[in-house]
């Protein structure tokens, strides 16, 4: 079954994962609950604010005409493509089935569950990569130069299996960029985001193209996923010639990395918009 781009309901599949090598064993396995939980608390300031102002974003219930960002061209939303998972194979569970799945694997092809671009963008044909998988080195580029060897480092020891990425470039302007990285357990993939990708109310690691940033507490509570977890930052003014967007989200044993740019300021409701899509994709 097919479904419009506010919620994709679809059947699951797999490609077989090519890997990359040996990779370290996982640590210790944490208790995911408490991990998410973790992470949580760290976006409660910007759930809180969301919540408390009423928002209403409900891409995963309210029709397409009531969602802002997803209600009318005027808006500022892109149009997708109609959005379809790859199928599982039979018997095989979900990243988020916690009972027959304590791993969180994805066993769908990673590289069939990037967002595709939306309507007249134009492709970023960097992040195509070899056979869709992406160098590590390209994945870095997006940072600073002082940053690179540690996150490389961190990426090393959580034993990254996979990347793949898609970018565009919309006729306003906007450059997007996502990044998916696949790590052996959910558990390892969580970890990362909790406690290297994330120090306090921003980012560890500074994008090359960004200064400053702050939690997004204007992202709407109802674009959430429950099996994703998902942590919005804005770079705060004063910003350069363009203004960026970044989300991390986690689900499974996969950490995706989104990130938007636009000279003059990258706006909300295309964000929002992508981040909401992409984290459907994944759960």
């Amino acid at each position: 079954m097919t479904t419009d781009t506010n919620r994709p309901e679809v059947p699951e599949d797999l490609d077989d994962l090519e890997g990359l090598g040996e990779v370290p064993p996982p640590p210790p396995k944490k208790d995911r609950r408490v991990l998410r939980a973790t992470l949580r608390w760290v976006c409660a300031v910007a759930a809180f604010a969301v919540a408390g102002a009423g928002t209403a974003y409900g891409v995963t219930r309210a029709d397409r005409t009531d969602v802002p960002g997803l209600g009318s061209h005027s808006d500022g939303r892109w149009t997708y493509p109609t959005l379809v998972r790859p199928p599982l194979p039979p018997g095989k569970p979900g990243p988020n089935d916690d009972v027959r799945n304590p791993a969180g694997s994805h066993f769908a092809d990673l590289r069939k569950q990037v967002l595709p671009a939306p309507a007249g963008a134009t492709a970023d044909t960097a992040l195509k990569g070899a056979d869709g998988w992406l160098p590590t080195s390209t994945f870095l580029a997006e940072f600073t130069a002082a940053d690179r060897v540690g996150l490389r480092q961190k990426l090393v020891d959580h034993g990254l299996r996979h990347i793949t990425a898609r970018g565009w470039t919309t006729t306003d302007g906007t450059h997007t960029r996502i990044y998916l990285l696949q790590f052996d357990t959910a558990a390892v993939a969580e970890d990362l985001l909790n406690h290297q990708f994330m120090s306090y109310s921003s980012p560890a690691y500074a994008l090359r193209d960004g200064d400053q940033y702050e939690l997004d507490q204007k992202f709407p509570g109802k674009a959430r996923s429950d099996d994703v977890l998902m942590v919005p930052y804005t770079e705060l003014k004063p910003y350069g010639a363009a203004q960026v967007r970044q989300a991390f989200l986690a689900t499974g044993d996969t950490v995706g990395v989104i990130v938007q740019s636009r000279k003059g300021g990258a706006l909300a409701v295309p964000f929002e918009q992508t981040v909401t899509l992409q984290s459907e994709l994944l759960s």
